[in-house]
């Protein structure tokens, strides 16, 4: 036996002290009784009671003695070793993206951590762990730790990841902790089938647990039709499902379908509805099942989010409100000139026949019939140019990358314009429509960086907004103004999402569905987040001061979503050999157990010897 503190048995020398006192104590006490008459009866009562022998009177001093040498073992905690029954213990955890099968209303994952806590619990005191966590990355939480109670708060506080775990570094650093004790016992604990295992006790968390996935959710419109499709598959039995749709949030479904499922089998849907816009479409598998990560699908609409609210400063906005309804699926405020003081929050601000005194830096830039110069806007308006007849515009030819993007699907038709107002530009402009070298449609970025288009003339004094090309170019100028913060909306676990950096963004905030919020770098042309959980990102991107959201789905893995897979074998290198460890029985449990027992028993002598034996 050994002591961690041994000075606590210094209290030991309370013993003497207990006897000194014991011997020198008096051993009558003066009584006043109320008169002869009871004290005479008291004493025919006494008599007929055997008096106490001398060691039934030492009873309570011994167990005194015995309580002071408990507290004296207490506080120097005595420790008896047991050779060569403790062992290492060596965990290696699966948090991949399946240990999130649910069965009786617990996962896998949780499934697993009960088991680790179990062999820690069984395990003899004096025995060391240590635990690796695979999921995203590889996580040593502790090492040859021989806090058994310290080992079960540090796994109670792990969660399983959404991707697949990779275990070529856990079994690296499982097999130098093999290496340096042959004795370890080394244990995975995981849901997937492995074809053998050397030198690794593998336990098979899995129990069977049933599951129906949704995959490849597109959609497209058309016509005003909104059409979403994919596939349904059961990996484990036949089974009839409902396939629903949800837009903008809402809890009434927008078109079902019922599929009879084939185990293995995929299955096609099509779903079909009248709106021809949304913001977000929820896809979702009605019933349940083992794991409901892959039973709803989340699908977002790049133009539909808050960097495409158009603002149009006009008296007659008709033809330039008509367009971008068509164009752009999004809020758009209309304000006079007078009532417009500078108002922010905008993606596109459109200046139709009026001049503003400074240009939004928040948004792009359309600045249609100018009326005036503008500082920063990278031209000056050198006047206006009438014609008695109508003139036509000369379609640029040059065969830049630019020029051929915004000219694209345009067939050529003639504008005619009854006047139109001289540019000259200092800065560097794409020309898209011009009038003997004047340009008059052109298109480029402003000195704050934002992307602007100019049309040179009213749009009521030509015939532009009759003509087929007026919808084609007005397409191809929103593409352009509205750079492509980005460009998908749905992506796997484990994949990387690219977020354009467009001019004077200030900061790029993500917020992943478990609530970790990151700060991208906003100094390159573009920016990447790692998608490392399942759920929906949110993606805030602020722009001269104003912010602007986007939302990214992330979707579990297929591989992820099968109930029972399968792996090739794990093993160890080398053969298992001697190595335990001298045991510990840790007796303070008893020695307090004792101690209440004996200070129980010292209280009933006492009583026993106040009341009785007088």
């Amino acid at each position: 036996m050994t002591f961690l503190y041994p000075l606590g048995l210094l209290g030991l020398i309370g013993i003497p002290i207990l006897v000194f006192i014991y011997i020198i104590k008096s051993k009558y006490t003066e009584q006043t009784v109320s008169s002869t008459y009871l004290w005479s009866l008291s004493e025919r009562f006494l008599k007929r009671k055997r008096r106490p022998s001398m060691l039934a009177g030492m009873i309570s001093l011994i167990l005194q003695l015995l309580c002071v040498t408990a507290i004296s073992l207490l506080i120097a905690h005595p420790v008896i070793t047991v050779p060569d029954s403790a062992n290492e213990y060596v965990f290696v955890l699966d948090g991949s993206g399946s240990m999130h099968f649910e069965s009786d209303g617990e996962s896998r994952f949780e499934r697993a951590k009960r088991r680790i806590g179990e062999l820690i619990g069984e395990s003899a005191d004096g025995s060391v762990y240590s635990l690796i966590s695979v999921g995203n990355t590889t996580n040593v939480v502790y090492e040859r730790l021989d806090d058994k109670d310290r080992a079960l708060l540090l796994l109670s506080d792990l969660s399983a990841d959404y991707r697949t775990a990779d275990y070529t570094d856990a079994l690296g650093t499982a097999q130098g902790y093999f290496d340096e004790n042959r004795g370890a016992l080394t244990y995975l604990l995981t849901d997937t089938d492995y074809s053998g295992a050397n030198g690794i006790r593998v336990e098979n968390v899995a129990v069977g647990e049933k599951n129906t996935s949704l995959l490849d959710v597109v959609y497209h419109r058309s016509s005003g039709k909104l059409t979403v499709s994919g596939n349904v598959i059961s990996h484990t039995e036949d089974r009839a499902v409902s396939v629903r749709m949800y837009l903008d949030g809402s809890d009434s479904e927008s078109a079902v379908e019922v599929l009879s499922l084939s185990a293995g089998e995929l299955t096609p849907f099509v779903l079909e509805c009248s709106s021809g816009s949304f913001s977000s479409i929820r896809v979702a598998l009605d019933g349940e099942d083992g794991l409901a990560l892959d039973n709803e699908y989340l699908l977002y609409d790049v133009r539909s989010e808050s960097s495409y609210n158009t603002l149009i400063v006009s008296e007659r906005p008709f033809f330039i409100e008509s367009a971008l309804s068509e164009a752009i699926s999004a809020k758009i405020d209309v304000l006079s000139p007078d009532e417009y003081s500078g108002q922010t929050g905008y993606g596109l601000y459109v200046f139709d026949s009026c001049t503003p005194e400074s240009l939004p830096r928040d948004g792009a830039i359309w600045l249609v019939n100018p009326q005036g110069s503008t500082e920063g806007a990278g031209f000056s308006v050198q006047g206006e140019v009438s014609f008695s007849s109508s003139a036509v515009l000369e379609k640029s030819g040059s065969s830049s990358s630019a020029t051929k993007a915004l000219l694209s699907e345009l067939r050529g038709d003639e504008i005619h314009v009854t006047k139109y107002v001289k540019c000259a530009y200092y800065r560097s402009f794409t020309t898209l429509y011009s009038y003997k070298g004047n340009p008059v449609i052109f298109a480029g970025s402003n000195s704050g960086g934002n992307r602007q288009v100019t049309l040179a003339f009213d749009l009521h004094n030509s015939n532009f907004p009759l003509l087929y090309d007026y919808m084609a170019l007005i397409s191809n100028l929103v593409d352009y103004s509205f750079p492509e913060m980005i460009d998908r909306t749905s992506y796997e676990c484990g994949e990387e999402a690219e977020i354009n950096v467009v001019a004077n963004c200030d900061s790029i905030r993500v917020e992943s569905p478990r609530g970790v919020i990151s700060y991208l770098n906003t100094d390159s042309a573009s920016a990447t987040v790692a998608l490392d959980e399942v759920g929906v990102y949110t993606v805030t991107v602020t722009v001269a001061g104003s912010p602007r959201q986007f939302n990214i789905y992330s979707s579990m893995t297929d591989a992820e979503c099968i109930p029972a897979p399968t792996g090739e074998g794990v093993m160890l290198v080398g053969e298992p050999g001697g190595g335990g460890f001298d045991g510990k029985y840790d007796a303070l449990t008893a020695l307090f157990i004792a101690l209440a027992l004996l200070f129980t028993a010292d209280w009933m002598v006492y009583c026993y010897d106040k009341y009785q034996l007088r």
